[in-house]
């Protein structure tokens, strides 16, 4: 393809212009390649359309033809008024209605061609109407644009856009789906037929996939003999191709990266020999699980390397990271080398803390916290000690990343839940020492296909099962309407010397609202249980009185703990056997198994209590159906990478997951699989071209923002 025309800006395209051009760009679309990778939201065949006398109720259907007559209508509420159209084709009419849609009567007039497409609806004495259907007013006269399937010949506006299979764009500002539709005719007709193309030719040819430039037109323009059921799943083969090329080029960028971090030298090479094989036992208080032994082989073999390690760490809630991570850091430190140990929260960082301070008590190595809290005076006294190389382990949040922040002899960089901290957070922590082995953890399960574009710079390890001791979970669904019953389990398992957490949804929309209601739930608890002792944690509460809580829960001291999701990851409570959740329905399905994590973590059997509000959609019933099913948090993800998309996966956190053009992780996984393991091998053997590594260094600097790749 000629790159001249592809990244000329579409200001310059005819009949955008500076208007249109500014609203497309605020829908990420800059140069004429952007364009033609936006692909239509579905496909309609307007040579076949819905005749209106076919029309049953209930049916999704596209109908062509004249507006009788068009009108706004009032209605008895006030200020509510209805905007219709008759619209007739040659077997018969029917209603169109947009409620509340008055500026309608300014864009649909009388003798105008429609294409209407909606649900179809029987409506009282009017008998079917189609109610707030998308529409496009069809022109019979346009300029004239060239077919890509006519070798040249010119054809009018009208045949663009009605009596053939029709793309149907999302509207950005002023630029309809038609006008988008003009455009990207426009722009397919001035790309080369000979051009650029980033996918090698080798796997075109074996999978008889079309070239890039035929590929873009039959994604736009499909011929007339192509199943439209298939282009609307994108299971055409000149979709997929183009899907195809979308993960290629994000992996090889990936590989790329993987490649180039090889090439560079660590500082602080660590070695490993029977004695510190003895250290490292010498902490364990338990026998390593096999998923345990084989992750802390693949770690341990990595620091042995000339090359920085770059490693996921993956396991579900309870599954012992912490232990192995911390074995790699006995090798580390006792090479002689610095360990730091980054988690995203104050509780989480004080409890990792406290959890090597016990399983390091006698052995010689100094363990130091740097969190936001750590006062002035003794900040003064750690800084100069950590520079000094003094403190062999420092745990902390962010305060770790601060400027005057400075290590002797950093080796190992651990960052726990590492889908909380960004790109750059991590870099500028590794950028603490010469290229430090760096080692993230996360307990939220990730789908490979999330694995391969997230973390597809990086080698993981995964350690599947749960350390001997941990319980089973037995999860349960009740109605609000029960909540008695859920009353008397609570009022059981305190009893027993048991404690409990009652766990209540913070939206971010309406925190105000639901904090409110928060602190009616705790006060409510306290009138019912009067006997015991009540306490309410939410993230608005300043770290102190946080702690002042969380410490009271651990202890024993509280027996019912009435908590935001602020305890969601880490906090580790053996006496908590029993979890209420409130409004479940309002929780994401990963996120109800962080917090049921919580519990199941002692001796003693555990329950959850996934408490819902009626009505509840089919997806809320889905989550906590799953739930119910298993405890699995690798079968979780999967199936709330279903439900939810990649897109909401990980909720607001700062997840780097790429902005991928065609590409669907859910639907493209199997070319997802394939891109990965091509990107890899072609970058590994060195036979990329030069202009295909050009055009993806290119692609990651426009889309990917601050990732880089060379």
């Amino acid at each position: 393809m000629a790159e001249d025309v592809l990244q000329m800006p579409l200001q310059f395209l005819k009949g955008v212009g500076p208007r249109k051009a500014a609203d497309l760009k605020k829908a990420g679309l800059n140069t004429v390649e952007d364009l033609l990778f936006r692909f239509p939201r579905r496909y309609e065949d307007r040579s076949r359309m819905q005749a209106i006398i076919s029309l049953r109720p209930g049916m999704t259907a596209a109908i062509s033809g004249t507006v009788l007559n068009a009108g706004l209508a009032p209605t008895r509420r006030p200020g509510f008024k209805l905007f219709s159209a008759l619209v007739q084709d040659d077997s018969g009419q029917i209603l169109a209605v947009w409620p509340n849609q008055a500026f309608l009567k300014d864009v649909i007039k009388s003798q105008q061609r429609i294409v209407l497409f909606g649900k179809v609806e029987i409506w009282g004495s009017r008998g079917l109407q189609i109610t707030d259907p998308e529409f496009e007013i069809v022109k019979d006269q346009g300029s004239a644009i060239g077919d890509q399937g006519s070798g040249g010949e010119d054809q009018g506006d009208a045949q663009l856009h009605t009596g053939r299979i029709v793309p149907v764009y999302e509207r950005t500002g002023s630029v309809t789906t038609n006008m988008q539709r003009r455009f990207v005719w426009q722009a397919l007709n001035q790309v080369a037929d000979d051009g650029f193309d980033p996918v090698p030719d080798d796997i075109l040819k074996r999978e008889r996939w079309p070239n890039r430039k035929t590929a873009l037109w039959q994604s736009h323009f499909p011929s007339a003999d192509t199943a439209v059921d298939d282009l609307n799943a994108f299971a055409t083969l000149a979709q997929r191709r183009i899907v195809f090329e979308d993960f290629f080029v994000f992996q090889t960028g990936l590989a790329l990266r993987r490649h180039e971090n090889a090439q560079v030298r660590k500082g602080l090479v660590s070695k490993v020999d029977d004695r510190i094989r003895q250290c490292a036992r010498a902490v364990l208080p338990f026998k390593l699980t096999e998923g345990q032994r084989d992750a802390l082989a693949e770690i341990v073999a990595d620091m042995q390397r000339a090359w920085p390690m770059q490693r996921l760490l993956q396991g579900d809630v309870g599954a012992g990271k912490t232990i192995v991570a911390l074995l790699a850091a006995i090798v580390a430190m006792e090479n002689g080398y610095q360990v730091a140990f980054m988690a995203p929260t104050e509780i989480l960082a004080e409890q990792h803390y406290r959890t090597i301070v016990k399983a390091l008590d006698g052995k010689p190595y100094r363990v130091a916290l740097l969190t936001g809290r750590v006062t002035a005076a003794t900040r003064r006294d750690l800084l100069p000690a950590i520079e000094r190389g003094d403190i062999n382990l420092i745990v902390g949040t962010q305060a770790l990343i601060q400027q005057h922040v400075n290590f002797k002899s950093l080796a190992l960089a651990v960052i726990d839940e590492q889908h909380r901290f960004g790109v750059v957070q991590r870099g500028t922590l590794a950028a603490k020492g010469a290229n430090p082995d760096v080692l993230v953890m996360t307990a939220t399960p990730i789908p490979r296909t999330l694995a391969l574009t997230e973390c597809g710079d990086m080698e993981v390890s995964v350690i599947r099962g749960l350390p001997p001791g941990r319980q089973p979970i037995k999860t349960m669904i009740k109605a609000d309407a029960r909540r008695d019953e859920v009353y008397a389990m609570m009022r059981d398992e305190v009893r027993r010397g048991r404690q409990v957490y009652v766990i209540y949804p913070l939206v971010e929309d309406s925190e105000k609202i639901d904090l409110k209601a928060a602190t009616a739930m705790s006060e409510q608890i306290t009138r019912i249980f009067p006997e015991f002792t009540v306490a309410l944690l939410h993230g608005r509460m300043k770290g102190d009185e946080k702690e002042a809580v969380m410490h009271r829960f651990t202890r024993g001291e509280l027996h019912i703990l009435v908590s935001t999701t602020v305890v969601e990851v880490g906090v580790d409570v053996p006496n908590a056997t029993l979890m209420v959740i409130e409004h479940a329905e309002r929780f994401g399905l990963s996120q109800l198994h962080q917090l049921r994590g919580r519990i199941g973590r002692g001796q003693h059997a555990s329950t959850c209590v996934l408490l819902y509000q009626a009505p509840w959609t089919d997806d809320a019933r889905a989550r906590l159906k799953a739930m119910v099913e298993t405890s699995d948090g690798f079968v979780i993800a999967e199936k709330d990478l279903q439900l939810r998309g990649p897109g909401d996966f990980f909720g607001t956190r700062q997840s780097g997951l790429p902005t991928l053009r065609a590409g669907d992780l859910n639907r493209d996984a199997d070319l997802l699989e394939r891109a990965y393991e091509e990107a890899r091998a072609r970058v590994e053997a060195g036979t990329l071209t030069t202009a295909q590594q050009d055009y993806v260094r290119s692609v990651w600097q426009r889309q990917f923002g601050l990732i880089t790749v060379g």
